[in-house]
């Protein structure tokens, strides 16, 4: 706006056309898109396929550089657009404020004078006396803060004495209605004109240099301006966002939004929905794909391990995003806090009939070895159920703090987590496009006790046809009926030779497995021998474990499928190796197979033994 703010001008400001002005620019940025793929897809890559001279590398460099700028426009004109829509949205609310106080200053009768003032009229009114007299009418001035003393004493300057009542004027009612509008009037002007100023200068911000050059320096300077215009229209956005409802919810109100309303959020505040459960697979990838880097970027100006290594497994998701995956890969979810967030699907979970999502446990937490070996696992389980059925996803959901070296042994992380996967699988049941889906929930270790806690919950885990539970130490019930699908849908791996599935209970004695993990120097066989103790010989055979009946008990009742015994927690083997096996053909093809039976919808073909 030009010019001091009025309420004149607030009153008759119409907000449509800031939208219609964003509407336009949204136009430009749709077709800057759409040239930039132009360019990319039919133009550089067919001059690619086909030419090989210096000629044809120069013209590729000049389509580069036209994809740049394309680029460019696209996301600038997109800021605009938005920032465009931020102010109409902001401004609407002081100025409906403003046009409300103007409708009862005209049923009062009041004046609102040009300067923001209220005149108001004589009224008659009994004095302390009981006597009538007239309480003058005046004029008072609004103040955009609240008033310091009530409205209406000292407000009309000296007034004549009345008999008997020195120093005492009667007041009229009309004062302190007249200050309360002049007040509103004042605030809603001030308002607005903050929201003008704050956007005044982030839409002058988007400003590009000259030239057609658009280099590498200027695209950073997108993520700048990005930042700007959701530090200023970040109201406009996050008012939206419906954070405390359901997944079902949450769909209907994505479902709901505009093409242009679902890109403004993909683009300029992908961190309020790339985490929401309930949000398509499709647009969670997107906004956390935004995402990625920013907080990359964030991550490398910190100096402390923690951040160090959560920031080293980022750039090695995003080294794997960057290249082609199969299946490909989706990312749902990113973030740094505690030990680190990321859900990874391999194939798309919605399109697909057959969909897992494995809980990783103890230990687990975002660094190389997550990467390396956990998403490697998820992705082992999606070819795998492929070679089944092709309509098949597998994701791994660290969406929670698995229990480090010190909590191995309590419940609090796996009920915290357990409330968050449950949200999680509500949202998979939610977007799958099928009509009656197959789910999967797979625990691993400790997070075997997560979805167990996750169905003791009221409904058990949403839309859940299939539990798999490997490596367990218990799952916090004693029975498979207990967690909510059917005994016959539960499904059990324990390989002979996982210290994992033999740690005792409290109310066991002997040398504890959890004492053998924290490092009691006894050396690989004394470690070994000590929780073979605990599990074989202070057992007694009442299949009792830390966190309840040992699913692979014929007590627990649950389907022991076939694994591999693993190698013997003896000298350089390793003590661990027999429980980090389970996913992987090359070390456990039997177990693997079973997994992949399971999750691709035939579990009447896994191959089964013994209980324990």
């Amino acid at each position: 706006m030009t010019g001091p703010l009025t309420w004149q001008l607030l009153r008759d400001l119409k907000t449509s056309e800031f939208t219609a002005a964003g509407d336009t620019w949204h136009e430009v940025s749709d077709r800057s898109d759409s040239d930039r793929v132009r360019v990319d897809r039919a133009m550089s890559a067919k001059l690619r396929e086909t030419q090989e001279s210096e000629a044809a590398e120069a013209a590729l460099g000049r389509l580069q550089r036209l994809s740049r700028n394309f680029h460019y426009l696209h996301s600038e004109c997109g800021l605009v657009r938005t920032a465009l829509n931020g102010l109409a949205a902001d401004l609407a609310e002081p100025q409906n404020q403003l046009k409300q106080a103007l409708a009862e200053a005209a049923v009062l009768k009041f004046t609102v004078n040009a300067d923001g003032s209220v005149t108001f009229p004589a009224t008659e009114v009994a004095d302390l006396t009981g006597a009538t007299k007239e309480a003058p009418g005046s004029s008072v001035r609004g103040s955009s803060r609240l008033p310091l003393e009530p409205p209406g004493f000292g407000a009309q300057g000296p007034s004549p004495l009345y008999p008997g009542h020195s120093f005492v004027k009667p007041l009229n009612p009309n004062a302190a209605k007249a200050q309360d509008i002049a007040d509103r009037v004042a605030r809603a002007v001030r308002s607005a004109a903050e929201i003008d100023a704050r956007y005044t200068r982030t839409l002058s911000g988007l400003r590009a240099e000259k030239g057609l050059d658009v280099t590498a320096a200027t695209l950073k300077d997108v993520v700048r301006d990005t930042a700007d215009v959701r530090s200023t229209a970040g109201r406009h956005l996050g008012e939206g966002v419906p954070e405390d409802k359901s997944p079902a919810e949450r769909k209907k109100w994505w479902d709901g939004l505009t093409d242009e309303q679902r890109q403004e959020y993909l683009e300029i505040a992908p961190d309020l929905v790339g985490g929401l459960d309930g949000i398509p697979a499709a647009a969670r990838d997107e906004a956390n794909r935004t995402c990625l880097p920013l907080l990359i970027d964030e991550l490398a100006r910190r100096d402390d391990g923690d951040s160090e290594t959560k920031l080293n497994a980022l750039r090695m998701i995003k080294d794997k995003l960057d290249k082609p995956s199969d299946p490909p890969m989706f990312l749902l979810g990113i973030g740094d806090e505690g030990n680190g967030r990321a859900i990874v699907s391999y194939g798309n979970p919605d399109t697909s009939r057959n969909v897992s999502a494995y809980v990783p446990g103890f230990r687990t937490k975002l660094n190389d070895e997550f990467v390396d070996d956990t998403m490697t696992r998820a992705q082992d389980t999606a070819l795998g159920a492929r070679s089944v059925d092709p309509s098949s996803a597998s994701i791994i959901w660290l969406g929670y703090d698995a229990p480090q070296l010190a909590d191995v042994a309590t419940t609090g992380d796996a009920e915290r987590g357990g409330a968050a996967y449950n949200q999680f699988m509500s949202g998979l049941a939610t977007t799958n496009e099928n009509m009656d889906p197959h789910l999967t929930a797979i625990g691993h270790s400790y997070g075997s006790l997560t979805v167990g806690s996750a169905a003791e919950q009221s409904g058990g885990i949403p839309g859940v046809d299939d539990i798999i539970l490997v490596g367990s130490p218990g799952v916090g019930v004693d029975r498979a009926e207990d967690l909510g699908v059917g005994r016959d849908h539960v499904f059990v791996g324990s390989a002979d030779n996982d210290l994992v599935t033999k740690m005792p209970s409290n109310q066991q004695t002997g040398a504890g497995f959890a004492g053998a993990l924290v490092g009691v120097p006894l050396g690989p066989f004394g470690m070994a021998a000590g929780a073979y103790l605990a599990g074989d010989v202070a057992d007694q055979g009442d299949d009792d474990l830390r966190f309840g009946k040992d699913p692979a008990s014929d007590a627990f009742g649950g389907r022991r499928f076939l694994v591999d015994d693993g190698p013997r927690p003896v000298g350089d083997l390793g003590l661990m190796d027999a429980h980090s096996q389970y996913f992987t053909p090359t070390l456990d093809s039997n177990s693997a197979g079973n997994i992949a039976r399971i999750v691709g919808g035939r579990p009447g073909e896994i191959s089964t033994e013994e209980y324990r």
